[in-house]
């Protein structure tokens, strides 16, 4: 199972304040919906006794960037639910990992951002460019498939090394 759906709503926290709204419809949608859905699906995952679970989160849960303050904070939520479901579920043979995605060439990110915000942003990365979304959906192939059979519980950045420096 992958928890990829979310919505980005970017805005300095001050600004937000305005539409309390904006925080309780990113918390439905990137906190919620995944943890409903995963406690909805695990039950017959644990009675096969085998299962995969990835969450998809942000290299924003992991550094400060200014004007996504509500985002981030659902996708670390995001995270901190991967460690405590693996502890969970990971003895019944359920593993559970997130994969935290850097600037990708995604409509979302590019309608939020524009082009040439988003260009200039993957620049900040090691490798200075936007992931094509195929490049995370590998990562993603990977924590679900049996290669990944020994990690669980594990935060795997596909964020052009943004996050290692």
């Amino acid at each position: 199972m992958v928890n990829n759906a979310a919505i980005f709503p970017g805005a300095p926290t001050v600004d937000q304040d305005q539409d309390p709204g904006t925080l309780d419809e990113t918390l439905a949608a990137n906190v919620r919906a995944p943890y409903l859905l995963t406690a909805a699906l695990v039950p017959a995952m644990i009675a096969k006794g085998s299962g995969s679970i990835v969450n998809v989160s942000t290299m924003a849960a992991r550094i400060g960037l200014p004007g996504l303050s509500v985002y981030s904070a659902t996708k670390a939520a995001l995270e901190s639910l991967t460690r405590t479901w693996a502890a969970e579920f990971s003895p019944a043979g359920v593993r559970v990992n997130t994969v935290a995605p850097g600037p990708t060439r995604t409509d979302m990110v590019l309608a939020s951002m524009g082009e040439e915000n988003a260009v200039q942003f993957a620049k900040s990365t090691l490798l200075g460019r936007l992931a094509d979304p195929r490049e995370i959906a590998e990562v993603i192939l990977f924590l679900a498939s049996d290669r990944a059979s020994y990690l669980t519980g594990a935060t795997l950045a596909a964020d052009a090394g943004r996050t290692a420096v």
